[in-house]
């Protein structure tokens, strides 16, 4: 099914736009399509129909050849010359580019093990999971329940401490142990 629409365009520079457009499109639809002639209707067309234009045939193979490996690969430029040795171990090993010698090890007080300063041990983490995992146990026992979370601050107390007058109104939770170094009292 096609469709054909006609315009008659009353200023000159459209009119002459749309008939290049049209040449165009001529050159561009089989010959068997339009008969080898220019039909004899207006500059302009509109076309509903299923797909019956050529597709462009390129000229680098045949049309019954099949894609070859090298049409899928994509192509970037190489070098002109070879980079010495001497360059190559130059760029490198630029000052800019090492890493940063560490002036902040330091030893961890619990276990002996080198640690950054001001950072938890990678050794003694393990402890601490343990250690806040009895923490988060003893509140459940206090709440009862999930649903049943008091607002107010919760406080954490070892062997040897006692509640300050700031303390008393917050909800405490008491450890049997000696206070491990690494979780400070606020």
């Amino acid at each position: 099914m096609a469709v054909l629409l006609l315009v008659f365009p009353s200023l000159p520079r459209l009119h002459g736009l749309l008939q290049r457009c049209w040449g165009r499109l001529e050159c561009s639809l089989s010959p068997g399509f339009s008969g080898g002639r220019s039909p004899p209707w207006g500059p302009a067309l509109a076309v509903q129909a299923p797909a019956f234009l050529p597709e462009p045939v390129s000229d680098a193979r045949e049309s019954n050849e099949a894609p070859g490996l090298l049409d899928s690969i994509l192509w970037m430029a190489a070098p002109k010359k070879r980079r010495s040795i001497e360059v190559n171990r130059c760029r490198r090993r630029n000052p800019n580019k090492l890493i940063p010698v560490k002036r902040n090890i330091d030893v961890c007080p619990e276990c002996g093990n080198l640690k950054q300063k001001h950072v938890l041990c990678g050794y003694c983490y393990a402890k601490v999971k343990a250690e806040t995992q009895l923490i988060r146990m003893e509140i459940r026992k206090k709440e009862g329940g999930p649903f049943n979370t008091p607002t107010v601050e919760t406080v954490v107390l070892y062997d040897g401490e006692k509640p300050t007058e700031e303390d008393k109104s917050k909800r405490i939770i008491e450890r049997a142990r000696k206070r491990p170094s690494w979780f400070v009292q606020n």
